[in-house]
C-alpha cells in the first residue's frame, strides 16, 4: 500500500514524484512591461485560486514567437506561486486568455504542465490546492527567510502526487469540479448577503444621524445631505470643551513595559478601541505632558492615514495618552457616542476626504476637524439616536458574525473534500448526495 506525505492511499493507487508526470516544470520569464503589447504576462497578483484576474495582467513587450518565450502557457497549465510570504503556493489553472492574445508566467510564477497520459491537469490541480500538499509546500518546498522565501524547483520536483488510474483521476476531477463549484456558490450568495446587511445597517445609521428616525432615504451621495428643522447644524468645536492633538514629541525614549498607555492610531477603529496591542510610557512623561491627558468619554480621532476613523474612550482608559491623534472632549451632557457614529459615517468620512491633504497618506488637523459640519439635535436626542445605533450595531454584529462563521465552514469542507477525494479516502463514483466527508481527515 502506497502513502504520500504521511496518507494511507487506496490498494489500487501507486505514488509517484512530479517531475515524472510533467512535461514542463519551470519559471516563467521577466516581462519587460508595456502599456499594449502582443503577449499578457500572468503575476502572482493575477494568478488567484478562482481564476487569473485579467485586470490585473500586465502586457510584455515582445518581438518575436511567443511560443518561445519561457513561460509561454497552453490551456491547462497549472500556475503556482514562487516567492513571498502569504502569496507562495497559491496555485490557478490557466484556460486561456479572453482576448486570445498568447500568455506567460512571469519570473515569480512556476508553470506545471502534466503529462495528460499520466496525470489529468485538473486532478493535479486539486492535489496541489489539497491542505497536505500545502504543508508541505511550507515545511519542505521552500528556501529562505522571512518575507524573502521562494518555492525550490527541485525540491517541488520531486514532491509526491498521488496517481490513482487516468479514468479514476477524471472522475476525482469532475467530482470536485461539481462539488466545489456548489459550495463556491454557496459562499458566493452568502456573501452577497453580508455586503447587502452592511449596506443597510450603514443606510440605517445615516438615516437616524440626519433624520432622526430609521425610515427616510440616504441620498447615494453626501454632498446635499438634509436635516430635520429640530436639528441645529453647527461645527464640532461648538459641541466640545477641547479639540487637541496627542503627544506630538518623540516618545520612544519613555516607552516602558508598564505605565501609562498610550494610544496610537492603530489601535482606533471606527467606534472602538483595540487595545490587544497598546504601547506603554513611563509616568514621568505622562504627566509632563498631563494637558494631553485622554479622560473617559472623550473622542480620539486618527490625524494621518485611516483619517477621521474615530472612536471613544472608555472609563478603563481613563488618564491615557495618544501620539499625535486628535482629542474631542465633548461639552457636559453631550453624547460623545453620537459625535463618533456621525464622524464614522458617510458623511463624516465623505468630508474629511474632502478636506484631507497629502499625497502618501491623508492627513487632517485640529481646525479640520473642529470645523466639521455636524447635526447637533437636543442632548435626549443625541442619546436616543445613539442608543438606537448601538443595538442596531449588535443585531447586525451578530447576523455578520454568523455568516462569516457559515463561510468559514463552507470553506473548510470545500478543503476536506478536495483533500479526501484526491487521497481516496471515499469512492467519488457513489459519494453525490452524500456527506462524503464524514469521518475523514483533512
Amino acid at each position: 500500500m502506497s502513502t504520500v506525505l504521511g496518507i494511507a492511499l487506496p490498494p489500487q493507487w501507486s505514488a509517484t514524484r512530479l517531475k515524472h508526470v510533467t512535461a514542463a516544470l519551470n519559471r516563467g520569464s521577466a516581462p519587460n512591461y508595456a502599456d499594449a503589447g502582443p503577449v499578457r504576462a500572468v503575476s502572482q497578483a493575477s494568478n488567484q485560486p478562482g481564476g487569473i484576474n485579467w485586470e490585473r495582467t500586465r502586457f510584455h513587450d515582445f518581438h518575436g514567437i511567443p511560443s518561445t518565450l519561457k513561460g509561454h502557457l497552453h490551456p491547462d497549465d497549472l500556475l503556482i506561486n514562487s516567492t513571498g510570504t502569504g502569496t507562495l503556493g497559491r496555485v490557478g489553472y490557466f484556460t486561456g486568455s479572453p482576448d486570445g492574445l498568447p500568455c506567460m508566467a512571469d519570473s515569480h510564477v512556476t508553470l506545471a504542465r502534466t503529462r495528460r497520459e499520466q496525470l489529468n491537469p485538473r486532478y493535479a490541480y486539486y492535489w496541489l490546492t489539497s491542505k497536505p500538499f500545502q504543508e508541505y509546500v511550507y515545511s519542505a518546498l521552500v528556501v529562505g527567510a522571512t518575507n524573502q522565501i521562494e518555492l525550490n524547483r527541485d525540491r517541488l520536483a520531486d514532491a509526491p502526487v498521488p496517481l490513482p488510474q487516468l479514468s479514476e483521476q477524471l472522475r476525482i476531477a469532475e467530482f470536485l469540479d461539481i462539488e466545489t463549484a456548489k459550495i463556491d456558490h454557496y459562499v458566493s450568495l452568502y456573501t452577497k448577503l453580508q455586503c447587502k446587511l452592511r449596506e443597510k445597517h450603514q443606510s440605517i445609521t445615516e438615516s437616524l444621524l440626519l433624520h432622526g428616525n430609521e425610515t427616510e432615504s440616504v441620498p447615494p451621495s453626501s454632498g446635499g445631505a438634509s436635516f430635520p428643522s429640530s436639528f441645529h447644524i453647527g461645527r464640532l468645536k461648538h459641541a466640545a470643551t477641547r479639540i487637541d492633538v496627542g503627544i506630538a514629541e518623540a516618545a520612544t525614549h519613555a516607552y516602558a513595559t508598564t505605565g501609562s498607555p498610550l494610544i496610537r492610531s492603530m489601535n482606533i477603529r471606527p467606534n472602538r478601541l483595540e487595545l490587544d496591542d497598546l504601547l506603554y510610557i513611563e509616568p514621568w512623561f505622562a504627566e509632563r505632558n498631563k494637558s494631553k491627558y485622554v479622560r473617559a468619554g472623550d473622542i480620539l480621532t486618527v490625524r494621518t492615514g485611516n483619517a477621521g476613523i474615530s472612536a471613544v474612550v472608555p472609563q478603563k482608559m481613563d488618564r491615557s495618552q495618544t501620539f499625535t491623534q486628535l482629542i474631542t472632549t465633548p461639552k457636559e451632557g453631550f453624547s460623545a457616542e453620537y459625535f463618533c457614529q456621525f464622524l464614522n459615517s458617510r458623511v463624516g468620512r465623505e468630508y474629511f476626504k474632502l478636506v484631507s491633504w497629502g499625497s502618501a497618506q491623508p492627513n487632517i488637523s485640529v481646525p479640520l476637524l473642529a470645523n466639521t459640519p455636524v447635526p447637533i439635535p437636543q442632548v435626549h436626542i443625541q442619546e436616543a439616536i445613539a442608543s438606537r445605533i448601538n443595538q442596531n450595531q449588535a443585531t447586525f454584529d451578530d447576523l455578520d458574525t454568523k455568516i462569516s462563521t457559515a463561510c468559514e465552514l463552507a470553506a473548510e469542507r470545500r478543503q476536506t473534500l478536495i483533500t479526501a477525494a484526491v487521497t481516496g479516502q471515499f469512492d467519488v463514483s457513489a459519494a453525490s448526495g452524500r456527506n462524503v466527508t464524514e469521518g475523514v481527515s483533512a
